[in-house]
């Protein structure tokens, strides 16, 4: 039986120490529906990724902005909502499948 859903982790050295906006979304208490998030911190270079071809998560931390009542320190941005204050683009992840 193989994985369907492989996970890799990773460090990219091109996004550490870079200070990032990131939008995503979450569910809104008490509902079925989802809501717009916006956090703006510091990349740590951390990535994982999830499947194949691959979805990358970048973690970014030293958060300088996050949702009211958002009680964590730290939020894993999905590569495409990642925007890097210097206008450069993160890396994307390399699919194992052949094209």
């Amino acid at each position: 039986m193989t994985d369907r859903h492989p996970v890799r982790a990773g460090f990219e050295r091109a996004v550490a120490g870079k200070v990032a906006e990131c939008d995503g979304g979450d569910a809104v208490p008490g509902t079925n529906l989802g809501g717009r998030q916006e956090f703006t911190g510091t990349l740590t270079g951390d990535y994982v990724d999830h499947g194949d071809p691959p979805w990358r998560w970048y973690l970014m931390r030293d958060l300088t902005r996050k949702p009211d009542g958002y009680a964590h320190e730290e939020v894993w941005c999905e590569s495409d909502a990642l925007y890097l204050a210097d206008g450069s683009a993160p890396p994307a992840p390399h699919s194992k499948r052949a094209p």
